[in-house]
């Protein structure tokens, strides 16, 4: 049985990834800020809620503890909360601001990856699956025909750059365990007030395919539902 631990799974991609993993077998570990939308979720999909708030150290230790407590291991650590970060312009952008941001979407990743590392390590074939997105990519943003070229967010940008460039570092730092990084696409979710036009299923495949291919497949790469992305 595969155990996947799944951090921001109260809804959105996080949640559709919890489901399509539970429906191919997995044992969810359903991990959420918010203890009361995370229980529903996973009574919703008969998983089990775990709290964790990525952007705080005490509460990611808790999480790492909790499931070593009843679990023991992991097999599949997804790494997909995250935050947009402010909806102002780039002039007004503080510091303050970019700590939050880099806190929770690239800090929050090696909070998470640093407590549950020894548990990843008592699986066989241990993965992990960083969420990062096409936004992070130089060559997707400057390609005219990318609805991503249009966008201007910096602080989001950068820290998912940052995301893919963690992901192929830790790859190359830890070769017992496979890291790699989905890009959802430009997905329908609260992030972006439900405007993307592919679906929770679509923005969801990069994400699945990560947690269930085989170990062949490799590591250090980052893919969206059609294939490698350049970046």
């Amino acid at each position: 049985m595969t155990i996947t631990f799944i951090t921001g799974a109260n809804k959105g991609l996080g949640f559709e990834t919890a489901r399509r993993l539970s429906a191919l077998g997995h044992t969810i570990l359903l991990g959420a800020r918010d203890a009361e939308r995370g229980q529903a979720a996973a009574e919703q999909l008969g998983a089990r809620f775990v709290p964790i708030d990525v952007a705080d150290d005490a509460s990611v230790m808790r999480a790492a503890a909790d499931v070593a407590a009843h679990e023991g291991s992991i097999d599949v650590l997804i790494n997909n909360a995250g935050i947009i970060g402010p909806s102002v312009s780039a002039e007004a952008l503080t510091g303050l601001q970019a700590m939050d941001v880099f806190g929770t979407n690239v800090a929050g990743i090696v909070r998470v990856t640093h407590a549950f590392l020894p548990l990843l390590r008592g699986s066989s074939d241990p993965v992990v699956v960083n969420v990062s997105s096409g936004m992070g990519s130089f060559a997707v943003t400057h390609d005219p025909e990318r609805t991503e070229s249009k966008v201007i967010a910096p602080l989001y940008t950068a820290s998912k750059a940052a995301v893919t460039m963690l992901t192929t570092q830790y790859a190359r730092a830890c070769p017992d365990i496979r890291f790699n990084a989905a890009d959802p696409g430009y997905t329908a979710t609260d992030l972006n007030g439900q405007s993307g036009p592919q679906t929770l299923t679509e923005g969801t495949d990069a994400i699945v395919t990560l947690a269930t291919e085989h170990a062949s497949e490799g590591t250090g790469r980052l893919i969206d539902r059609f294939g490698p992305v350049a970046w």
